[in-house]
């Protein structure tokens, strides 16, 4: 990672992510904007105020240009996103775009063991899905988690109350971080696994064989019929002489386990006890996007270990930023609103972490993963010869010494001095050009990248 932990970027976060080094992060949690078509802020007065955005979308909200690189770059995906244009509307098809791009440069930084979770709503999660298949694969897809975010109906008189946000959560290999989670209340399920009491509380047997063992030997008189024992003779002994073995009505010998040992219920893919924030409660800031602590504790603690690297390139109120610090992870954060800084030195202040740094950035970072490369002149030479001495901007064929080397993407918004971003370019085309990407001036042009 070439970003100091607990720094938080406001800004664009693709140029940002552009900055990042390949495979420097262990976990991202995103919250986009949804395309809900309104406009969010925080009432004045809140600790929030002056935190706003809006969700509606238009062509003129992406980079076009750009997207028609991304034409060249992506065929299938562009196509399939065209056609969420058609079946939905060209707002879906600029918002879907904006996240693609986004979405292919947290492929790029997330580590080969890290995990995903994209946050949205039913407003554009099919869409959505459909592209991070396409980006992070389909096979790396692991759950559809659906959270109940509000007890209230939202009903309406033509359709049933919306009361639900998904959360898509993918891993960029097969061997990534899992750890699993557990309710803190036992469900009847559990608790009907211990039914029987002594002095230290409620108990029940667990089986000790194990499918396809190899120990047959005999204990308390038994010997599994078709099966083996999970464990060896030397630890069952162990455990009767605790008194940790009992006898089923069957004579069958079972580990007997307190159901105060038990870790809880284990967490599934729907998620109803983390509720909304309320104006009573002492987190809430008044933004009204904003997420529990508790939702994000639950991601973080599942998909990272202690001293990992978690990024929210969508941190708005800090909240994944703060449950990060609480749980011992490193953070780095963007948001294109200068108020997420206040923020989260604010709530950081508020959950008694007052002493954890925070470095704001307005500038986006330099990747420092590409190896020292030659000054960008100096590729002059091959980049000659691969264009047979054409400019790459009006094609005509010019002398060496009248091209000039120039970047496809400028580095002002990501681009570096690879090969495969430089070109050549005549004077005229140059100047013209000047500090735009080659999509937008060709688009400016009226000429197809």
């Amino acid at each position: 990672m070439n970003v100091a932990s607990n720094t938080i970027f406001t800004g664009d976060n693709l140029i940002v992510m552009r900055g990042m080094n390949s495979e420097s992060v262990d976990l991202i949690y995103l919250d986009p904007p949804f395309n809900s078509n309104r406009s969010y802020a925080a009432p004045v007065g809140s600790k929030a105020a002056g935190a706003e955005f809006k969700d509606m979308w238009r062509l003129s909200d992406v980079n076009v240009e750009e997207t028609k690189e991304y034409k060249k770059t992506q065929p299938a995906l562009y196509n399939l996103i065209k056609a969420a244009g058609g079946a939905h509307s060209k707002s879906m098809e600029s918002y879907i775009l904006y996240m693609a791009i986004r979405l292919e440069e947290m492929y790029r930084i997330l580590k080969p063991t890290g995990s995903i979770y994209l946050h949205c709503d039913d407003t554009a999660s099919h869409y959505l899905k459909i592209v991070i298949d396409n980006i992070f694969g389909a096979k790396q897809y692991r759950n559809e988690i659906t959270w109940k975010r509000t007890s209230s109906q939202h009903n309406k008189a033509s359709r049933f109350g919306r009361v639900l946000d998904t959360i898509f959560y993918y891993t960029k290999g097969d061997k990534y971080t899992w750890n699993p989670q557990y309710a803190a209340e036992y469900s009847k399920s559990v608790i009907q696994k211990y039914s029987q009491r002594d002095e230290h509380g409620l108990y029940g047997g667990m089986s000790l064989k194990a499918p396809g063992s190899q120990r047959t030997f005999e204990f308390k008189g038994h010997v599994p019929p078709g099966r083996g024992w999970a464990y060896t003779l030397e630890q069952m002994q162990e455990w009767d002489k605790q008194g940790r073995i009992i006898l089923t009505k069957n004579g069958v010998p079972q580990y007997k386990r307190y159901l105060s040992e038990s870790k809880g219920t284990p967490i599934n893919s729907l998620w109803l006890d983390i509720d909304r924030l309320w104006s009573m409660q002492k987190e809430y800031l008044g933004y009204p996007t904003q997420k529990p602590l508790a939702l994000l504790e639950r991601i973080i603690r599942a998909s990272s270990n202690k001293g990992d690297m978690v990024f929210d390139p969508f941190c708005g109120c800090a909240t994944t930023l703060v449950a990060a610090t609480k749980l011992g992870r490193q953070w780095v954060g963007c948001d294109i609103s200068p108020m997420a800084v206040k923020l989260v030195k604010d709530r950081l202040k508020g959950e008694g972490l007052i002493q954890v740094p925070v470095i704001a950035r307005d500038t986006a970072p330099k990747r420092t993963d590409t190896g020292k490369l030659p000054h960008y002149r100096k590729s002059k030479n091959f980049l000659y010869g691969k264009q047979e001495g054409d400019c790459a901007g009006c094609g005509e064929h010019f002398n060496y010494r009248i091209l000039e080397v120039d970047h496809i993407l400028p580095r002002s918004k990501g681009g570096t001095d690879h090969l495969d971003n430089l070109q050549l370019l005549c004077s005229y085309c140059n100047r013209s050009k000047g500090g735009r990407t080659m999509a937008q001036w060709k688009a400016a042009k009226g000429v197809s990248p």
